[in-house]
């Protein structure tokens, strides 16, 4: 579960551009994902980071630029062709079967059978097994593989799901707004899971739009604003405050306060005054 040991990035995009229509989604857009790190992806609403997601996930093709796994340039048609390379997504919405098994969902879409022919069925035994045995390895002890998945908070299903993905081989897991839904105490559980995810080897993508819990736990830090890459800096070069800053599109507000700092110098002069007592 580690990259190339020539030091070639598992993930990289090299001036990536996405058009839909005549929409610019996203434009020259480079950042790289190693193993062993967490990448964060920080932007507001409508800042191409959807648009990202699909793109890297295979759900989307790209329209310039070059996006290269291993170093080999590719150009994904499914989520599938991500997946064979080892790319996975965990999405907000989990996919998941609320009234079945955690170890069902754990293996939903990829089930162990056992026996050949019509006598082949499900070997429940390995699954539980297996679910069980891979949730703890993560630091994950729940009480009852067979309780409804439904049952766990959403913290938790986040964290089976990371869990999964690592069974299943990913390499690099892309997190979409894993703690948006969460509370405080359960946005800590996920973010632990993530460090947990980075230090067994993964390269992880976490979506956000919170500068708090990306600097948590990220290693790198890539904003975007209106489709293009605003930052992109290691986290040894970068403060919460500035990353904060970045977010919240630093250059317009500062332009803003200067604007409303005129604004109140004009309506305080003695001149404004004149006029507004005449």
């Amino acid at each position: 579960m580690t990259s190339n040991t020539d030091g070639v990035a598992v993930v990289e995009l090299d001036g990536v551009g996405k058009n839909y229509g005549n929409i610019c989604a996203l434009s020259g857009v480079s950042l790289a994902v190693e193993a062993s790190e967490v990448t964060c992806i920080l932007g507001d609403n409508g800042a191409g980071k959807s648009t990202l997601i699909k793109v890297i996930s295979g759900l989307h093709s790209y329209d310039e630029g070059r996006y290269l796994v291993d170093g080999e340039q590719v150009r994904f048609t499914s989520p599938r062709d991500a997946l064979n390379r080892g790319i996975a997504t965990v999405y907000q919405d989990l996919a998941v079967v609320p009234l079945m098994s955690v170890w069902r969902n754990f293996f939903l879409g990829s089930e162990v059978t056992k026996g050949t022919g019509p006598w082949r069925r499900l070997d429940v035994t390995a699954m539980r097994e297996t679910a069980d045995a891979e949730l703890r390895k993560m630091g994950i002890d729940l009480p009852d593989i067979d309780q409804p998945i439904g049952t766990l908070s959403g913290g938790q299903r986040q964290c089976v799901a990371i869990a999964r993905a690592i069974h299943f081989g990913a390499r690099v897991l892309i997190l979409d707004e894993p703690t948006a839904a969460l509370g405080v105490k359960q946005a800590g559980v996920v973010l632990k899971y993530v460090a947990a995810a980075r230090d067994a080897g993964l390269g992880v993508i976490l979506i956000t739009h919170n500068p708090h819990h990306a600097f948590m736990v990220g290693d790198h830090f890539v904003v975007l604003r209106q489709g293009q890459v605003e930052l992109n800096a290691a986290r040894r070069d970068l403060t919460l405050d500035a990353l904060t800053l970045h977010m919240a599109g630093g250059a317009e507000l500062e332009e803003l306060r200067h604007e409303l700092d005129r604004l109140e110098a004009t309506s305080t002069s003695p001149a404004s005054a004149g006029w507004k007592n005449g």
